[in-house]
């Protein structure tokens, strides 16, 4: 189950330009000092997918998230969006899925929007369904927080020294 907190716009904090932020509930990282340990626990928010997902992308203006969404992502200001929380990677087979599906979607509706992931894992260390997910993604922010190396005045869009800014196109 993939499950929503909250969707955010427009956004300057999370990655370039004016960008929807869709908040994923559910983190195992446990970072000590998150600014967003609120989002750690898998069991709150909306369930992102209440039916079938491909009846939901045939009629997506029945789900509240998608008309969120869709407000947001048809206006020309916005660059893009990112997803954050919790960890949008730290989910399991079957949440990963509905991610993909969800990415697919917004690539195929607006294909001029780019997508910002950020994870508390090193790219390198991801498994095969979180590379999957990043496909449809332009972009990166990858590490755990760590407190002593925080320093927002030269990260821009990280929140310590040892993140990085992977781009995947």
């Amino acid at each position: 189950m993939l499950r929503i907190l909250d969707i955010t716009a427009p956004d300057i904090n999370n990655g370039n330009g004016l960008r929807v932020t869709i908040w994923f509930a559910g983190c195992k990282h446990h970072c000590k000092g998150c600014h967003n340990s609120w989002t750690w626990n898998y069991d709150q928010g909306v369930n992102l997918f209440s039916k079938n997902i491909e009846e939901l992308l045939d009629d997506p203006y029945t789900n509240e998230v998608f008309n969120k969404l869709h407000h947001w992502l048809d206006k020309d200001y916005i660059e893009g969006v990112t997803l954050s929380g919790g960890d949008p990677l730290c989910q399991d087979d079957e949440a990963l899925s509905i991610l993909i599906r969800l990415l697919a979607f917004i690539k195929q509706t607006w294909p001029s929007k780019t997508i910002w992931c950020y994870t508390g894992y090193i790219y390198e260390e991801l498994n095969e369904k979180q590379k999957e997910v990043l496909k449809y993604c332009d972009v990166l922010v990858d590490g755990p927080y760590i407190e002593k190396k925080r320093d927002i005045a030269h990260t821009p869009f990280r929140g310590s020294t040892n993140q990085r800014i992977i781009k995947l196109k």
